[in-house]
């Protein structure tokens, strides 16, 4: 959402942007992926499926809340056609001050974009196996050897193009930071940031729903390991 400026207005206003459950989502990822990564390199493989299972529980959770969480959380409200991306891109290069309040069209892209990779990979780890430590995924009865080989092998291509969407997200909150001297990483700890003019309309996200989304999501990720797979 662009919000138009007033050029009247000296006095710079603290802005929601960011919810408690986008917030805790972004933070509880990193810390997931983190640990995803040191368990598999380590041959944890237990943990690393422990860590699996947290990831796919916030994905669930991420998707969820696009539709019920507060205004800038919900995909509505970031989601654009081709051509506000195609427009934004070329405000961009012309060196137009960006007045987007949560993601802007591009940013959006890589949030869906991080998100089906992500999904894909908790999943696909459901269903892949290992000879060399003797592991089989949670799933892996439903696809047998053969399916879960090719799976496995697609787990692995994934996890580079993670790697690769990470390092974007990374070059672009540097490119915010030090060129168009835009702090993206404060408001994702404190959930606000300020604007001049007038604010517009904020639906406030339930954390007493975030909760509630949140329990149900790790309901679903437990009954799939546990009843689903026998």
């Amino acid at each position: 959402m662009t919000v138009q400026t007033d050029s009247s207005a000296t006095v710079d206003t603290p802005v929601q942007v960011w919810d408690i459950g986008v917030r805790a989502f972004h933070w509880s990822l990193l810390l997931l992926m983190v640990g995803a990564v040191a368990t598999v390199k380590l041959g944890k493989l237990e943990y690393h499926t422990w860590c699996g299972y947290g990831i796919l529980t916030l994905i669930l959770f991420r998707i969820l809340w696009g539709f019920a969480g507060g205004t800038y959380a919900r995909f509505t409200t970031f989601v654009k056609g081709p051509g506000a991306v195609l427009g934004y891109m070329q405000g961009l290069l012309r060196g137009a001050k960006d007045t987007t309040l949560g993601h802007n069209p591009m940013g959006a892209l890589s949030v869906l974009a991080m998100l089906a990779a992500v999904l894909f990979q908790t999943s696909s780890g459901l269903l892949t196996n290992s000879d060399d430590f003797f592991f089989e995924g949670a799933l892996y009865k439903w696809v047998g050897k053969d399916l879960s080989d090719k799976i496995t092998t697609l787990h692995r291509l994934n996890e580079k193009v993670i790697y690769l969407l990470v390092a974007l997200h990374l070059a672009a909150i540097g490119f915010y930071y030090f060129v168009k001297k835009h702090n993206l990483i404060k408001p994702m700890f404190t959930g606000t940031t300020t604007i001049s003019g007038a604010v517009p309309p904020i639906r406030r996200g339930n954390s007493g729903l975030a909760i509630a989304l949140l329990v149900l999501c790790a309901g679903f990720v437990y009954w799939l390991v546990k009843f689903a797979a026998r």
